[in-house]
């Protein structure tokens, strides 16, 4: 599977905001952003006016680089989000969100959605049950996601259980942090999806 594999804090320049890429590092003040918070390039600091065209192309590829999607992957989202009835970009955001490497950063299982997939690829994730290693793997509603015992006791998970009190967590999953597992209760709705993206203007995109 492709994947991108360069520089996480340029992609927050280019898109003038902290997309939360390299976990812990994005809060504090070794961020590159709040040194630099214009877009990367000899030319970043002249890019001023943005047509119609530019803001629409930026806020997908925010949305896309948010969730780690690649262009045809996202692609596919989006014609999926098509054919279900609803808003078509919040059908988007709704799929997104149930990328089994979303829920487990959610869940607070990891630091950022990079290191979720990392689990995920390791096999440290059990979805109902049975191993699942495929990131974008879509939740359904009542599916239990847990961290395989054998996996428990690694560092990551471990400092993982000591946050999880700490840790704001979506109201449509809860977690058991002592058993680390997540219930899905439901499949979420856009007032549930604090993710800060227009997703009108990437339909506004498609739709050309």
């Amino acid at each position: 599977m492709a994947r991108y594999t360069g520089a996480d804090c340029k992609l927050c320049r280019r898109e003038k905001t902290k997309l939360f890429l390299k976990g812990s590092k994005c809060l504090g003040a070794k961020c590159p952003i709040e040194s630099r918070p214009y877009p990367p390039g000899e030319h970043g600091r002249g890019r001023t006016k943005e047509s119609e065209y530019q803001l629409q192309l930026r806020e997908k590829q925010k949305t896309r680089r948010i969730y780690g999607v690649l262009e045809r992957q996202f692609r596919n989202y989006y014609e999926e989000a098509t054919r279900k009835t609803g808003k078509t970009g919040e059908n988007l955001l709704t799929l997104l969100e149930r990328r089994l490497d979303n829920v487990v950063y959610r869940a607070g299982f990891a630091k950022s959605r990079d290191a979720a997939r990392q689990a995920i690829r390791h096999n440290h994730i059990l979805v109902n049950g049975k191993k699942v290693n495929i990131p974008s793997f879509l939740v359904s509603e009542k599916d239990i996601i847990e961290v395989r015992a054998k996996s428990t006791e690694m560092t990551p998970f471990v400092v993982a259980r000591a946050e999880s009190e700490a840790h704001q967590v979506p109201a449509w999953i809860e977690v058991v942090a002592d058993k680390m597992r997540v219930l899905v209760h439901t499949l979420p709705v856009r007032q549930q999806i604090d993710t800060q993206v227009q997703e009108q203007l990437i339909v506004e995109l498609y739709s050309k």
